[in-house]
């Protein structure tokens, strides 16, 4: 049997997926689920990327985590990736699930619309956070979900701290260089970014040899189908 480690993306907890990680563990697998630094309760939010990553470089040191499958959603795609470079040897493969793909010195800002960037400044608190608005949530993030739905998963977000997405990500090797097997889960009706600039293949051409697995739904597939999300990332995961 597998351990997998899930990591969430911008404005959610490792608790919001529990309920996609229940089959995995249902299949006989370990299933962890940390909270980034940044996205705790009681953090501040002026959290750097650098901190985020090494919040999971020592989360796999504190549970001793081994020949892991580190999954990453979104956001979660940066966290991954550093930690991937600095802790090689406790992996077994890398999932990346509708999920940046950066390449040294590459920022998330660097990889979404320039009205998107523009737009996360313009809201950006004085403490740092900010936090996605509703509309954009409903329409573009979870367009697979009834309102009801939508609304009761967005109370349950966080202010994400906006400096993980404005740094630079540092790496001593490049995805693409990585030895690690690479998987890209892309969820086929995801319309959080603009269909110009699409997750797959533009960003998941990035991680060099991978294999793909896609499936319907949208960017909150975690929230509207869980049980499917769960099985997807079992078919990414396995050797």
């Amino acid at each position: 049997m597998a351990t997998y480690v899930l990591v969430h993306g911008a404005w959610h907890t490792g608790e919001l997926l529990e309920p996609t990680a229940v089959p995995i563990r249902a299949q006989g697998h370990d299933v962890f689920l940390p909270t980034l630094a940044g996205n705790r309760p009681g953090d501040a939010k002026n959290v750097g990327l650098e901190e985020a990553i090494q919040s999971l470089v020592d989360f796999f040191t504190a549970h001793d985590i081994q020949d892991a499958i580190l999954v990453g959603h979104s956001y979660g795609g940066m966290v991954i990736t550093g930690a991937a470079d600095r802790v090689p040897e406790r992996l077994r493969r890398l999932v990346y699930w509708n999920a940046f793909v950066p390449n040294h010195g590459e920022s998330l800002y660097d990889m979404v619309p320039s009205h998107y960037t523009a737009l996360f400044d313009q809201i950006e608190q004085a403490d740092g956070s900010v936090m996605l608005p509703f509309p954009i949530w409903r329409e573009a993030f979870i367009n697979d979900a009834s309102l009801e739905l939508a609304q009761r998963a967005y109370e349950q977000l966080n202010p994400h701290p906006n400096k993980t997405s404005k740094d630079a990500m540092t790496l001593s090797t490049n995805p693409a260089d990585m030895q690690i097997p690479k998987s890209y889960l892309n969820c086929t009706e995801d319309t959080s970014l603009p269909q110009s600039m699409p997750w797959h293949p533009r960003l998941s051409e990035k991680l060099g040899l991978f294999r793909l697995v896609q499936c319907p739904g949208s960017h909150e597939l975690c929230f509207t189908n869980p049980t499917l999300l769960a099985e997807k990332i079992m078919e990414a995961g396995c050797d």
